[in-house]
């Protein structure tokens, strides 16, 4: 639980308080933190995991409603799978992971790192100004 709690939840808070004391010392700022699409829905399997990312959630909440009086925008991305080197690694270990793993996106295919960054890029860009507190999933329809 504390291992995931700090992994997962107390380093993006801890993130958020240096990032926000800087913006607020420029005038204004963005922040993009990384929830998942278990921040969004129940992930009985790995309650710790679903708590702390829901905690990510209810922080960008908060804080994006505390801190857009002082021009910081804050949201976050609520990724489905996406194909990463640890991602990979437990599709190498367990043979049936990878079809497991596709059955859960209705676009079938895991998420490319670059698609979840691009979404941060529009969050953090002047065409999502009116962005704010929102958990944005990228997600292959994983929610749906």
């Amino acid at each position: 639980w504390d291992y995931t709690m700090n992994s997962y939840l107390k380093s993006v808070w801890l993130c958020m308080k240096y990032e926000i004391m800087a913006m607020q010392a420029a005038g204004s700022g963005v922040i993009v933190n990384n929830s998942s699409v278990d921040g969004l829905r129940a992930f009985p399997s790995s309650v710790s995991y679903s708590a702390a990312k829901h905690g990510v959630v209810g922080l960008t909440r908060t804080a994006a409603v505390q801190y857009i009086g002082a021009g910081i925008r804050i949201n976050a991305v609520c990724p489905g799978w996406v194909r990463t080197p640890p991602v990979e690694g437990y599709m190498a270990r367990d043979p049936g992971a990878r079809q497991e793993l596709l059955d859960q996106e209705p676009i079938g295919r895991l998420a490319e790192p670059e698609e979840v960054a691009a979404a941060v890029l529009w969050l953090s860009s002047d065409a999502a100004s009116f962005m704010v507190g929102h958990a944005m999933p990228v997600d292959g329809g994983y929610l749906a």
